[in-house]
């Protein structure tokens, strides 16, 4: 028996995210960024320099969900959590960051660090998206 048979038992919850996964999510959403950007450029007259990104995130247990809510509030982001609609057994975490520049370079490091963030508190990030026309 190892380890994580040990805990399973306990009652501990399981992994949610594996090494796999994260590295999975990190790629393809790095990945998706020039094509995202560039459909939000065709969508505004004027493209906007600072956005706001909505964000996602999914886990396994609620306890996970509000360590991790707690976290991203810290960092003045706005973010709700609750049992998933229609997924049984997850948890969506979902919410808006602070203002961050439109250019692939910021939007990468930023996806790049919310996998990250999302992997530590063991949340998988599923993306991001945003909308032109945020009031000032």
């Amino acid at each position: 028996m190892g380890i994580e048979d040990l805990l399973q038992s306990a009652g501990a919850p399981k992994q949610f995210v594996s090494v796999e996964k994260f590295e999975e999510s990190l790629e393809r959403q790095t990945r998706i960024v020039p094509e995202t950007l560039e459909t939000l450029r065709h969508l505004e007259e004027k493209p906007s320099e600072f956005l706001r990104l909505e964000f996602f995130f999914y886990t396994n247990t609620a306890g996970k969900a509000k360590e991790f809510s707690d976290f991203l509030k810290r960092r003045k982001y706005s973010v709700e959590y609750g049992k998933a609609s229609g997924i049984s057994n997850l948890f969506l975490l979902t919410g808006w960051s602070d203002k961050i520049a439109i250019s692939e370079k910021s939007i990468v490091a930023w996806a790049t660090e919310m996998c990250e963030f999302g992997y530590q508190y063991d949340c998988e990030f599923d993306g991001w998206g945003t909308t032109p026309d945020q009031e000032e």
